[in-house]
Formats: C-alpha cells, sequence, structure tokens
C-alpha cells in the first residue's frame, strides 16, 4: 500500500504541469460558465428558468425519477466520457479534442451553478447548488481531471515514440497501466453515480419540497 502511494506521488510530482494545465483549464471553463449566466439576458433567463421551476414544481407535487435510473443514467454518462478521453488518448491528433472536453465540462458546473445562485438568490440557491451538484462533483472532477491528464500524457508519449530516433520501447507496458488506471476511474466514476442518485437527489428533493412547502 505504502510502495502504490509512493508511485502516485512520484508519478505526481513528475507530470505536475499537466496536471496543473488540466486543473486550470477545468477552472477556466467554470469561470467561463458563470460569465455565460451573467451576460444572457432577462427574456433568456426567465425562459430557461420557466424549465428548471417546472421540473423544480413536478418533485414538489411528488413526481420523481427512481434512483436506480438516475445511477444507471449518471453512470453510463461517465462511461462514454470516460472512453471517450481513453480513445483519445491512444491517438496524437485526438489531443486537442481532451482539452475540449475538460473545458466544457468545467463550463456546465459554473453555468450550472452560476444560473441556480443568479435565480434563486446566494442562500437558496447556493444550498440548492450543495446539495445537488457537489456530492457527485467532489469525486467527477477529480476523476476527469486525472482521465484528461493521463489521455494528454498517453498521447505525448506516443508522439515522443513516433519522432524518436533511438530504438523504440514498447508501448504494451504503458497502455496496460494506462487502461488499468481508467478502470479504476471507472469504479471511482460509479461511486460518484451512486452519490448522484441516493444522496445528492434525495437531499435536492427535501430542500425543494420544504421551500414550496414554506411559499
Amino acid at each position: 500500500m505504502y510502495n502504490k502511494r509512493a508511485l502516485i506521488m512520484n508519478h505526481v510530482r513528475e507530470h505536475a504541469t499537466i496536471y496543473m494545465f488540466m486543473t486550470i483549464l477545468f477552472l477556466t471553463g467554470v469561470i467561463f460558465g458563470a460569465i455565460i449566466v451573467n451576460s444572457m439576458n432577462f427574456v433568456q433567463k426567465q425562459d430557461l428558468f420557466f424549465y428548471l421551476e417546472r421540473f423544480f414544481g413536478g418533485i414538489a407535487d411528488g413526481e420523481q425519477i427512481g434512483s436506480h435510473e438516475i445511477w444507471k443514467s449518471s453512470f453510463f454518462y461517465h462511461v462514454k466520457y470516460l472512453l471517450l478521453l481513453f480513445v483519445l488518448g491512444l491517438s496524437v491528433i485526438g489531443l486537442p479534442v481532451v482539452w475540449i472536453l475538460l473545458f466544457l465540462k468545467g463550463l456546465v458546473v459554473g453555468f450550472s451553478v452560476g444560473f441556480i445562485v443568479n435565480q434563486l438568490g446566494m442562500g437558496s440557491g447556493l444550498l440548492l447548488s450543495s446539495l445537488s451538484i457537489a456530492p457527485q462533483n467532489l469525486l467527477v472532477i477529480p476523476v476527469y481531471i486525472v482521465a484528461g491528464s493521463l489521455s494528454m500524457l498517453f498521447s505525448l508519449t506516443l508522439l515522443r515514440k513516433l519522432f524518436s530516433r533511438t530504438i523504440s520501447q514498447p508501448v504494451l507496458q504503458p497502455l496496460g497501466k494506462y487502461t488499468i488506471v481508467f478502470a479504476s476511474l471507472l469504479v471511482i466514476s460509479m461511486a460518484a453515480a451512486a452519490l448522484e442518485a441516493y444522496v445528492a437527489n434525495g437531499a435536492m428533493e427535501l430542500l425543494i419540497k420544504s421551500l414550496y412547502n414554506s411559499q
């Protein structure tokens, strides 16, 4: 266990620049998401909030999607996203797409939180965001940052081997490690989907019902 931890720490230290770059890229997406919310006009916000309010009203009236369905939908979304990052890492030309995907992930998070806070206010908006968006993203965000970083690293490794004039080392061993780490990230994403379905969803329903009942 200690050796694994030491290997992970050495790996992160060795490639700290790439992990930092991907983290900044994600945070830039979050900031852009918040900027988009502030740049929307009143009519656009009202149109979007209309659908959000209908969703909240349905929950307050007892309409709800089964937790298992939410878990399945969320997990398969993560599977598709991570598999796409995995495949893009196997090709050098896919590297810019990896950056775009991570930026878009941050943009979605920033827009979601920003819009809820903008419409419901700092108190209720932040509370709702903390209960409905934060729990699963505490796991999902590191998973995507690590997945994007590994995809970038593997793509750069292939690029170096492609242009290296020396006898190249076999790529099977790095590919095996790459695959194992992505499989581990899928397991973590399964836990994140469970948090979303059985914790965040339940907490969100309780808060929305209490807000509607108090009106």
